[in-house]
């Protein structure tokens, strides 16, 4: 699968066309990580977002802790970060290595530079997290 492929089943791009997928796509860059190594710690500076190109890893909060839960399994295809893209507070949540994975990249920076020289790509994002949004609110409202 193409990096515009991967990027069209990410739910933040969904809304992205071809041309704009390629953009973000040429963003992204390759990072193989051995099972067992940590990619994002929790309380760390939020900076990047991955896409899971091939491997598994676990998303764990409070890893160090005396009460460490997992939170979710990913592999290819799946996603974590997203909001690194759009703010840089501390992570909530560690995501550690299962397996050997490859996973492509991308930094807030680079990301932030991209949507100021082509603005469309914030729009057809700004329509997915209001729909978001709006899903949050309805089921803590009901």
């Amino acid at each position: 699968m193409g990096r515009e492929e991967m990027l069209k089943n990410v739910e933040i791009f969904s809304e992205l066309g071809r041309r704009d997928l390629e953009r973000v796509g040429k963003l992204m860059v390759p990072r193989q990580i051995r099972a067992g190594e940590v990619i994002i710690k929790e309380g760390d500076q939020a900076a990047g977002f991955f896409v899971i190109n091939s491997g598994k890893v676990e998303v764990v909060q409070d890893v160090d802790g005396s009460n460490p839960q997992q939170l979710a399994t990913l592999g290819p295809g799946d996603f974590f970060g997203e909001m690194a893209l759009f703010e840089g507070f501390p992570r909530n949540a560690t995501v550690r290595a299962m397996d050997d994975t490859e996973c492509l990249a991308m930094t807030r920076w680079d990301f932030t530079a991209e949507m100021k020289n082509h603005p469309e790509i914030a729009v057809g994002i700004v329509h997915v997290l209001v729909r978001r949004l709006r899903e949050v609110e309805s089921k803590h409202t009901h």
